[in-house]
Parts: C-alpha cells; sequence; structure tokens
C-alpha cells in the first residue's frame, strides 16, 4: 500500500551565511506518494530530507497535515493523533548506526523483539543472520567490526520486528566505494523480497540513480520533482533540479526567439547566446531555460570549416582541472561572455593538445539540450 504524507514542519536553523549564530526560521513542506518501492530522498544538506524522515518515524512532530503508512494513521493534525514512535511500525537506520556498544550482535538484532517469545525471537534473530550474510558474527561486539559489517547489523535489527516501512538516512556515506556498492545490492535485493516501501536518504547522485525506482528531490524545504531515474535526470522540471542531476551549464529565463513546429526545433536564448533545440512536445513557454550536461559539450580544434555549423561557438580554455580519467575544462564563450563546463575523457584531451588559453570550438548538439 505504502506511505501517503502531506505535512509541514517549521523550525529554526542556521542561516548558512557569514553570520555565525543566526539562525532563520524554515519551513519544511512534504507532499508525496511512494508505494512498495524504493524511493530516495536527494537533495542538499539543509534542503529538509532528515527532517521528513524524522517526522515520518515520529521522532518529530509536523505542525500540520497528515502522514499514513499502509492505511495506518502516524499523524493527523486535524483530528489529533500523534502516534508515538514505538508505535509506529518501521524500521529506522541511522548515519552514525547507533548499535548498543555493550551489546553483542545477537543482542542488537533482537533488542526491537521484546514480547516476543523465546524461540519466535531466536528464530528472527537467525533469519536476519543469514539475510544480511553475517552468520558467525553473532557474538561479536560492534567495536570488533568493520563499518560494512555493523551496518548490515544495523539493518538486520531494523528489519527484524518486520516493520511496515524502512527508513535509512545516509546508511552508507562512511563506507568505502565497494562495500557501498555491495550494500546498495542487498537493499534492493531485500526491498524485492519483503515488498515494504523504503524511504532511502542520499547525497551521492550516482547512488542515488542506481538503488532507486523513484526520486523525490528536495530543495530548500519543498519537493521539486517526483519520478524515476529516468524521468528526473531527463526531463528535470526547473534549475534547482537540473543542478543537483548533473547539469552545470544552466541557461534561466530565456526567450523563444524561433518556434518551427514542421522542423521540429526551437531557437532559444538572449541577446548574448542564442541555441537550436530539438522541440518538445508539450506547449512551449513564451520564456524558457535550458541547460547542458558538461559531458554532453563537444570539444572541436579551432578551424574556419567547422564554425559554420549549428550551436558552435568559439571558446577559450580559462581553467582545467585532472580528474585522472577524464578533464574537466572551463571554457569562455569569447563572443557571448558565457562560461561553460565541460569533461573530456583524458585520451581525447590528449589529442586536442590543449592547454590555458588556448582556442577551441564549442559544439552543442541539439538533441542534448534539456528544456525546463
Amino acid at each position: 500500500m505504502g506511505i501517503k504524507a502531506d505535512f509541514r514542519r517549521r523550525y529554526y536553523r542556521k542561516k548558512s551565511d557569514k553570520k555565525k549564530g543566526i539562525e532563520a526560521l524554515f519551513t519544511l513542506d512534504a507532499q508525496f506518494e511512494v508505494g512498495d518501492e524504493l524511493a530516495v530522498f536527494f537533495g542538499r544538506s539543509g534542503s529538509g530530507k532528515t527532517t521528513a524522515l524524522q517526522c515520518i518515524s515520529g521522532l518529530l512532530e509536523p505542525n500540520g497535515g497528515k502522514i499514513v503508512v499502509n492505511g495506518n494513521v502516524y499523524f493527523d493534525c486535524h483530528k489529533r493523533i500523534n502516534l508515538p514512535v514505538q508505535q509506529r511500525s518501521l524500521g529506522y537506520v541511522f548515519q552514525s548506526y547507533a548499535l548498543f556498544p555493550h551489546m553483542d550482535v545477537k543482542k542488537n538484532i533482537a533488542y526491537g523483539l521484546k514480547g516476543w517469545d523465546e524461540k519466535d525471537r531466536e528464530e528472527r534473530v537467525n533469519e536476519m543472520l543469514q539475510m544480511l550474510e553475517i552468520k558467525g558474527l553473532e557474538d561479536n561486539y560492534p567495536s570488533q567490526l568493520s563499518g560494512g559489517q555493523k551496518q548490515r547489523v544495523a539493518l538486520a535489527r531494523a528489519l527484524a520486528p518486520k516493520p511496515d516501512i524502512l527508513l535509512l538516512d545516509e546508511p552508507f556515506s562512511a563506507l568505502d566505494r565497494v562495500v557501498r556498492m555491495k550494500l546498495r545490492e542487498k537493499i534492493k535485493e531485500i526491498q524485492r523480497e519483503l515488498k515494504i516501501p523504503v524511504l532511502f536518504i542520499t547525497h551521492n547522485h550516482v547512488e542515488a540513480f542506481t538503488i532507486a525506482d523513484k526520486i523525490v528531490i528536495f530543495h530548500d524545504g519543498r519537493v521539486q520533482q517526483i519520478g524515476t531515474p529516468e524521468e528526473v535526470f531527463y526531463h528535470p522540471k526547473n534549475s534547482h533540479v537540473a543542478e543537483l542531476v548533473g547539469i552545470t551549464n544552466i541557461f534561466t529565463d530565456s526567450s523563444v526567439i524561433k518556434d518551427d513546429e514542421m522542423a521540429g526545433t526551437l531557437t532559444i536564448g538572449c541577446e548574448n547566446l542564442k541555441v537550436t533545440a530539438k522541440r518538445p512536445e508539450c506547449q512551449v513557454k513564451e520564456r524558457i531555460s535550458w541547460g547542458i550536461r558538461p559531458e554532453n559539450l563537444r570539444i572541436l580544434p579551432e578551424t574556419d570549416e567547422a564554425i559554420s555549423n549549428e550551436n558552435t561557438f568559439h571558446a577559450c580554455v580559462k581553467n582545467m582541472v585532472n580528474k585522472g580519467s577524464t578533464k574537466t575544462l572551463a571554457l569562455e564563450i569569447k563572443e557571448h561572455n558565457n562560461l561553460m563546463i565541460a569533461e573530456i575523457s583524458d585520451q581525447f584531451f590528449e589529442s586536442l593538445n590543449l592547454k590555458e588559453n588556448d582556442r577551441c570550438l564549442v559544439r552543442i548538439e541539439r538533441d542534448r539540450i534539456v528544456l525546463f
């Protein structure tokens, strides 16, 4: 059945400017529905993701709205319902694992099984040890475990009581890349097996797009977009979402200069930069924003022949960053006084033989332009 949420919470938090100690009123306004699927809460720090998770769990009380999980009302402002944490059927895995240091693995997993008879509790703990592949560690204490093992124990403890929903607050942020990859696959496997809603917070866009069935984008306390990874990645609704999914070259509030329905193209821009894009199927607005991913910019040697091509501009290399297998270039579009970021393979970069302050051409393919 999943979760239906429409709630608000107002609270004070420190401002992100240089005025230390200054607090401002912040409002979280969360509206979303998640079925029996793995949904990622994605956004920058302070966008409201963790606060939303804590409101669902009962650790924080919203100021208004309603939260329903599998048909059970967890919170309803009008009916004055606010179930305490212990009455909400959920599992919660914290970033810090929150294991009890004085308990061994077996006792940590069994902690949420109070009230179960001894035989059922023993069977359930063994099921969790098997599911999370930590059989043989049951007599170990948290101090004797690796980060990946601790996270598996925390997951086992959260899942042991058979919750209706699983909440994961950046569970893999402290783990190395290989361990993260293995645990991501494990989470997906568990969700498919148990068929319960899983809400997963991450800042890592690679993690978000590889694990999610659905992505909920947060920005400044608001849900900006909900959709599949493909919908959010290829069709961001606004510049906030576009930037979050890796579109670093963003041009907001451009004008529609020419709308050619017959050719299926749209010429957009302003006085200093005009491009032709593939026309969207929806109705075109007079003002539109667009962007291009850094990996989708084509860098060419500066030749007179190429400049006649559509969406091709003279540029100057202002800065270069070596990322190992790729190079990131900051390019100034000379005629238009715009800066664009490009990412190209190390091998292709070597073939161009570019240095800082060298000139080149930048080409933007029309079907690579993202409109929002």
